[in-house]
């Protein structure tokens, strides 16, 4: 398939109907009155698989030939794309061999297993993963994670979807790896109406579009370092490329920070638990309120994040929003003095949830002791206050 038309995207949604649900989208009354705008969210976290990857997966994998099916297919994946290949090979009847990174969630290397498929976990990640499973030579069709046009197809199924549930929708904020998503969103949506605004967001430390959009070639970006593993993509795919190139208003990017904030914003307000790639969108619409137009659809692209993985998360996210506080502060060691402390942050509406005591640090006297607390608070005023209540009363605060 070459060309990205209308019926391109409605033959993959015909197609993506026998084992992909429908998502939801869900109002957020809270982003609405940030931005100043409607706010829907498309969420992709509730599909099977956890993600949106089965459905490109599914139209990739029932179009090959019977010759092909009855070999097999590898794939390479940090998580999402592996559930969604072995979901469509169980579905299909297809023997399934997924190259994932040594260190992958646990969570997500368990369910490929569960779905039927063979699991090889080698190298650090996607791109290594990604060259053993092109080297593999048992004869198995390679499935791609995004650099191909039955995949891009398959993941603008969302777009169209996106189009019924939300008329009127001005701008789609979409998270971005690879490009797979945001180019089978944007060139769906585009076939309809050219006028949305269909925008990339990326993980400051592992974008790799800006730099080749600029460029107007995929670049190779070699360092990645992101909490959002399912879009941490060192090189784009030359299919996604020419389609977001031509398709999507902007790639922009957002830092881990806000990245944290957002998956705790989605879990605290939207009620849903999302993994820091799939909450990419939310992060930029946080960061920036007033730069798109509205009604805004921000797709949730994925919720299958390891449980203690989401527990730092969204500490991070707390303490990025002013509402986690890690202080040092020195003290005389005598009795009575650690007690006085913990007093004072009781009447400051500080929450302790943590207290280290350190008598051997270096720099200390022989009557002092370091003590490390970390305390919830109501938000960066409340830290504010809380530091400035002790340091009225005498308290040396180290770092913070």
């Amino acid at each position: 398939m070459s060309a990205f038309d209308l019926e391109t995207f409605s033959e993959a949604a015909r197609t993506v109907a026998a084992v992909a649900r429908v998502t939801p989208v869900e109002e957020s009354t809270t982003l609405a009155r940030l931005v100043g705008t409607p706010v829907w969210l498309k969420a992709e976290n509730l599909q099977r698989t956890g993600s949106f990857k089965v459905r490109g997966a599914y139209v990739r994998m029932s179009r090959l030939t019977t010759e092909e099916k009855a070999r097999g297919v590898v794939a390479a994946s940090a998580g999402n794309h592996a559930q969604g290949v072995a979901l469509a090979a169980r579905e299909l009847g297809i023997s399934a061999r997924i190259f994932m990174p040594v260190d992958a969630a646990l969570p997500k290397v368990a369910a490929t297993r569960q779905y039927g498929a063979e699991v090889v976990l080698t190298g650090a990640d996607l791109t290594e993963c990604l060259a053993a499973a092109t080297a593999d030579d048992s004869g198995r069709v390679l499935i791609h994670p995004y650099d191909h046009p039955d995949i891009v197809a398959g993941q603008g199924t969302i777009g169209l979807e996106v189009l019924e549930q939300v008329p009127g929708v001005r701008t789609i904020l979409v998270p971005t790896g690879g490009g797979g998503l945001l180019a089978g969103v944007a060139a769906a949506v585009h076939a309809v109406d050219p006028t949305v605004a269909v925008v990339g967001v990326q993980a400051a430390a592992a974008a790799a579009y800006p730099a080749s959009l600029a460029q107007g070639h995929p670049v190779l970006r070699r360092e990645l370092h992101t909490m959002a593993d399912g879009i941490a993509v060192g090189m784009p795919g030359e299919v996604p490329f020419r389609l977001i190139a031509e398709h999507v208003a902007s790639v922009r990017t957002v830092s881990e920070e806000e990245l944290s904030r957002a998956v705790l914003h989605v879990v605290e307000r939207a009620k849903l638990v999302v993994e820091p790639s799939g909450a990419a969108g939310v992060a930029a619409l946080l960061a920036e309120p007033d730069a798109f137009a509205g009604p805004v659809v921000v797709v949730l692209s994925g919720g299958n994040v390891d449980p203690l993985v989401l527990l730092r998360i969204i500490r991070h996210g707390m303490s990025a929003a002013g509402r986690y506080l890690q202080m040092r502060v020195l003290l005389k060691d005598t009795p009575g003095n650690l007690a006085r402390l913990l007093q004072r942050l009781a009447e400051s509406g500080g929450n302790v949830v943590n207290i280290e005591h350190a008598r051997t640090a270096a720099g200390l006297a022989v009557d002092e002791v370091e003590i490390t607390v970390e305390l919830e608070t109501k938000g960066p005023e409340h830290c504010e206050s809380v530091l400035e209540e002790l340091r009225g009363h005498g308290y040396t605060i180290l770092r913070h």
